[in-house]
């Protein structure tokens, strides 16, 4: 299956593209790659970014449906609202049956990579046509406004992001305390929540744009959404646990995690 992801490029390769071409390959799929945003970032922090206009972005972006049949898209960083509009415009026209959209708000060091007008653009234009948005814990505030306490405050985020036309709302807990990591999952069947034991590590860069490349590939390979998150979540924890420790700051994931098995 090809997996197009339409993100941010992050040299350190923990996050963004390079990050979810790793995961897509994890999963044997084929991973393709439209660039929104050049950042110059490593594990320590993001200390700027290059914006690409929503021309550039839509030409990779038609490019590669001319050539391939997109079985799935993930949307990660979309820093502006001309680059919303212009993917919104093409997921509009072209055919593709799942689209995963990670709305990258801020980065794990606290640098924010879009502003309140982008993320107005994102919830309007771009939420309607997903399968499922996968904000996590300060995304879904900053979306919402609801602050996220519990599992009622989540569930109320939940709800709230359905409301703005989303076929299904995946809210991940990784940032509250507790000894388990706990998402919630949304949709037209009501909700379910995922409870993973909380691994300890710093190597935690890139989780959300990993975890959504994941759900993109397992439901271009079939999987129903809630049998895809806990492979999903799975794949996260392996590949934490076998991180490979490098870098100062908040390392990478080991995105061929060796004991990961779908099954």
């Amino acid at each position: 299956m090809n997996v197009m992801t339409i993100a941010g490029f992050d040299p350190s390769a923990g996050a963004g593209t390079l990050a979810d071409i790793k995961t897509i390959s994890a999963f044997g799929c084929y991973g393709l790659a439209a660039i929104t945003s050049l950042t110059f970032q490593n594990t320590q922090g993001v200390f700027g970014a290059e914006h690409q206009s929503g021309q550039t972005v839509a030409q990779q972006v038609n490019a590669l449906f001319d050539d391939f049949e997109i079985a799935a898209i993930k949307t990660g960083m979309l820093p502006t609202g001309e680059v919303i509009e212009a993917v919104a415009g093409i997921l509009s026209n072209r055919l593709v049956a799942y689209v995963v959209v990670d709305p990258v708000v801020r980065s794990t060091s606290g640098y924010d990579l879009i502003d309140d007008q982008a993320l107005q653009s994102l919830i309007e234009i771009l939420f309607p046509l997903a399968t499922v948005v996968t904000p996590n814990k300060v995304e879904a505030e900053r979306i919402t406004g609801i602050a996220i306490l519990d599992s009622d405050t989540m569930k109320a985020a939940a709800v709230k992001i359905l409301d703005f036309g989303a076929k299904a709302v995946l809210v991940k807990g990784g940032d509250m305390a507790g000894d388990y990591a706990t998402d919630l999952l949304m949709d037209a069947n009501g909700a379910i929540f995922f409870r993973e034991p909380r691994i300890h590590s710093t190597h935690t860069h890139g989780t959300g744009c990993t975890l959504s490349s994941a759900l993109a590939c397992l439901l271009s390979l079939g999987y129903p959404l809630r049998e895809a998150v806990p492979i999903a979540k799975k794949y996260i924890v392996e590949a934490i646990r076998h991180a490979p420790g490098i870098g100062k700051g908040h390392g990478p994931l080991n995105h061929f995690p060796p004991e990961f098995d779908m099954a």
